[in-house]
């Protein structure tokens, strides 16, 4: 078994592009090795700032001979069909093509010889095939050339088995091609020089020699390491940040961690203010003090090595920074010079939507909205909550949240704190846009509640008012993400809102269904069984619908769940297929049965569990008290297995007693589909 190795050599790589690219190149390379009939071991894609690297281990030195049967079109098919057939499989005849009865028919089959050979005459046109359909989000042509790629391209490794492979890959127009060779390049400034690699192993020595760090994941490692002993040194702490740290990966090949502080002037600045500058612009990491307050240290990650420690780098950073920082404190500053009802006139000039008005018009929404939402919110002061509404939007027309959009609401809280507004009232405006995603916090306090919830419905009722709905994967006014908030904020704070007063569409609330089981599915929550409880319809509380969830998913875990089920499913069966062959039967099973026309004690004891079971199962739905409710329908399951082995239901000589049975069945499936839809339920 041999190993194959592949290099792509170009121009700085963007960071947000690697990791896709890298795993595209893998898949592209392996599904052209299938195609190729070649079975291999392992491969692996690495990137770094220049370069795309795929090692596959354990490729054969030569491809067997394989053979392909190919189905083509039914015997006395069409004269065009059985030429595109023939012209498909490489046969200059239908003499050549087997006729074989596969019993549906007599079908022509065409058996397709592939000759093996030496893997190494596949490999150049696998290596092609895969850079031309590697999908960049961006590429560009350079120089005369007609190839796109994401940067220009330097050279390319392509080694089997030790040995580099014949061939090259064409830019077009009047550029030199690339030939496949065995030399790459090291670190931009630390490496001088071509570097000749033997083997994958060798490649990654050779490469770490020269400065470059292959794999991205011990980059991350490196930083990380470097960046919390720099930390420790200063007390400080580093703020986590994932994607921060996915991106720095991507910028280095060499990562140099240090240490660097701020200017003491700028620590009044709001910390997330700090944060953002230096992360957006400079790619720098926050650090906290012991308290997990802010620290006035930041982390910078260098792709060099310096002569003096790095007290150079640093400095420049430093000097960098203070400029980036100057002008967040100067747009902190001009900003508190006016309040933020001060600011609201100017909302008339930003557009939310054509067809739905100006961030004025939305902001009179949000008050009409948080007014009708405050008396479902316990402990929801009404004036605080008009009045966050009122000013939620304030803070889109100041120069902060003009240079980072991303502190919208943030900054809001910080200019009503600012004004001394009711702490209540700033953190709802803080609040407001929470939560963002499945990892952000969800707000709890009561006014926060209300404006977080009357934002999300907004902007739900809104854009569905103007048929401006989610289709397949668009959603341009992320509502999924909307619905998903509000149904966090409900189901987390166990608020009791009755959504079917905000909708006016039936179908929004059919979109809230969908959500739910998404995000309950995440939680092990099965979705047949939020499709049995939203079936029954009329139900817009989540918090009592999940609770019906519940207690239906846990009787089902039981035996006792298991078995009406399928007593309730041997039921519904009889009765749907007696329906589809009279249409005039769901009329005339609708009622309760006749006890008088019961000829066995066990349709009678199935009568008599039934009453009993409606008795305690409607107070039992009435009180919320769902568990009781499945618990009574648990009373059902003797008698019903009782009745299917000793009753037969079409008995075809006594009409008015089928009837009755009918009646009866149609009964047990009216009583448990009062708790849920169970014909919903799988399995």
């Amino acid at each position: 078994m041999a190993e194959f190795l592949l290099e792509l050599l170009s121009e700085e790589i963007p960071a947000r592009m690697q990791t896709r690219a890298a795993e595209d190149l893998q898949r592209l390379v392996c599904d052209g090795l299938k195609g190729a009939g070649l079975d291999f071991g392992s491969a692996r894609t690495f990137a770094t700032p220049r370069r795309l690297a795929l090692v596959v281990d354990g490729l054969p030195a030569t491809r067997a001979d394989v053979s392909e049967e190919r189905r083509g079109p039914r015997v006395g098919a069409p004269d065009q069909a059985i030429q595109g057939f023939l012209k498909g499989a490489g046969l200059a005849s239908l003499d050549l093509a087997e006729k074989r009865d596969t019993g549906r028919g007599e079908f022509w089959f065409a058996v397709i010889a592939k000759k093996g050979g030496p893997t190494a005459e596949v490999l150049p046109g696998i290596i092609e095939a895969a850079m031309k359909a590697l999908p960049w989000p961006k590429s560009m042509r350079w120089g005369s050339g007609t190839m796109s790629w994401v940067r220009p391209l330097h050279s390319i490794i392509a080694l089997f088995d030790g040995k580099v492979l014949p061939g090259e890959v064409s830019p077009g127009g009047d550029m030199m091609p690339v030939r496949f060779g065995a030399t790459t390049r090291g670190h931009r400034f630390l490496s001088k020089g071509a570097i000749e690699v033997a083997g994958f192993n060798d490649y990654v020595a050779r490469l770490r020699a020269a400065h470059v760090v292959l794999d991205p994941a011990e980059r991350k490692q490196i930083i990380l390491a470097g960046a919390e002993k720099a930390c420790a040194a200063a007390q400080v702490t580093l703020r986590s940040d994932e994607a921060l740290l996915e991106e720095v990966a991507g910028l280095v090949e060499w990562p140099v961690p240090m240490l660097g502080t701020i200017d003491g002037q700028f620590m009044d600045v709001p910390p997330e203010v700090l944060t953002v500058s230096m992360k957006s612009h400079q790619r720098y990491f926050s650090t906290a003090r012991n308290d997990g307050t802010f620290a006035n240290r930041f982390v910078v990650v260098a792709n060099n090595v310096a002569r003096d420690g790095g007290a150079t780098i640093v400095g420049g950073n430093e000097r960098v920074l203070r400029s980036r920082l100057s002008d967040a404190k100067f747009f902190w500053d001009q900003d508190r010079k006016l309040t933020l009802e001060e600011r609201l006139p100017r909302l008339r000039d930003i557009v939310f939507h054509a067809r739905l008005g100006t961030q004025a018009d939305r902001v009179t929404r949000l008050e009409i909205l948080a007014e009708k939402i405050v008396p479902h919110v316990p402990g929801a002061d009404l004036a605080q909550a008009i009045l966050a509404a009122h000013l939620s939007k304030a803070d889109l027309v100041t120069g902060m949240v003009g240079e980072f959009p991303e502190l919208q609401g943030v900054m809001g809280r910080y200019y009503a704190l600012e004004e001394k507004l009711p702490a209540a009232v700033a953190e709802a405006i803080g609040d407001h846009y929470a939560p963002a995603g499945p990892s952000d916090r969800c707000p709890s306090a009561p006014v926060s509640i209300a404006v977080a919830l009357a934002d999300k419905l907004d902007a739900l009722v809104s854009f569905w008012s103007i048929g401006e709905k989610p289709t397949g994967s668009r959603d341009p006014y992320a509502l999924r993400r909307a619905s998903l908030g509000v149904i966090r904020i409900v189901v987390e704070n166990r608020i009791r809102l009755p959504l079917g007063k905000f909708f006016e569409a039936d179908d929004l609330m059919a979109f809230f269904a969908d959500r739910l089981k998404v995000q309950m599915r995440e939680k092990g929550v099965r979705h047949d069984v939020v499709d049995a409880v939203f079936a029954l319809g009329g139900e817009d509380d989540l918090v009592r619908l999940l609770a019906r969830v519940e207690a239906v998913q846990s009787f089902l875990a039981t035996e006792a769940g298991r078995n009406l089920l399928t007593a309730y499913g041997r039921a519904a069966n009889i009765v749907r297929a007696e329906e589809r062959k009279d249409k005039t039967l769901s009329a005339r099973i609708a009622g309760a049965p006749d006890e008088a026309l019961m000829e066995q004690n066990e349709e009678k004891a199935v009568y008599a569990a039934l009453a009993a079971v409606e008795q305690r199962v409607g107070p039992a739905l009435a009180s919320e008290d769902f568990a009781g409710a499945m618990a009574a329908l648990a009373d059902l399951r003797a008698p019903i297995d009782a009745l299917f082995d000793k009753v037969t239901v079409n008995v075809s000589d006594k009409p008015d007693l089928r009837l009755n049975r009918l009646k009866l069945l149609n009964q047990i499936r009216a009583t448990m589909d009062k708790v849920a839809d169970f014909s919903r339920i799988e399995g």
